[in-house]
């Protein structure tokens, strides 16, 4: 592989599309889903740092949630139910993912190559990781109340499993996020101006 080829290969982020297993109105790809996640766990970290006195590094949280989904343009965008469904799939899929990650880091010049690792191979013990895990079940909630919203009824039971999900992390910023910012996103543009 030559180097550079990292970039071309994240510009493909936007064919792998989400969801496979639902009929969407609207389809979402990873790089559509990666900057949403991104927006989000921005959010999250900003209130928390200023709302509750936590110190997520800020920058640390953004590249995480842009990279989090690049294992994606060599594996696919396996479906929830498939990836969690027993421990062994669990353990093997993320195995897959690691070794997808490491694929394309070494498309990248060897000088630089670390720089990256940090950000597409995070610390996953860290908060600012958990931050990004927790953005990314409220962006697949947010789809579901979306899709909700213009009728799809494929997406009901989803919008209460993941809301089970995002309430689990039991952050402060997340029931702050949910209280004051969710419900934003029911409004139409007219009623935004």
């Amino acid at each position: 592989m030559a180097d550079f080829d990292f970039y071309a290969y994240i510009s493909r982020m936007k064919y792998i599309k989400r969801w496979c297993l639902m009929h969407s109105e609207v389809e979402e790809n990873i790089k559509e889903h990666s900057f949403d996640v991104t927006v989000l766990a921005h959010a999250l970290a900003v209130i928390g740092n200023v709302y509750y006195g936590k110190n997520y590094d800020v920058e640390k949280v953004v590249l995480y949630a842009t990279y989090h989904e690049t294992s994606e343009v060599i594996t696919g965008d396996l479906p929830t139910p498939i990836k969690y469904f027993n421990e062994k799939i669990n353990v093997a899929y993320k195995d897959l993912e690691r070794l997808a990650c490491e694929k394309l880091l070494a498309t990248l010049p060897e000088k630089i190559r670390e720089e990256y690792s940090k950000s597409v191979l995070p610390d996953s013990t860290s908060p600012e990781y958990v931050i990004v895990k927790c953005a990314d079940r409220l962006s697949a909630y947010i789809k579901c109340l979306e899709e909700l919203k213009i009728g799809n009824k494929e997406f009901a039971k989803a919008k209460t499993s993941i809301y089970k999900d995002v309430l689990k992390y039991d952050l402060e910023e997340v029931k702050y996020f949910i209280e004051k910012v969710l419900p934003v996103y029911g409004k139409t543009l007219d009623e935004l101006e």
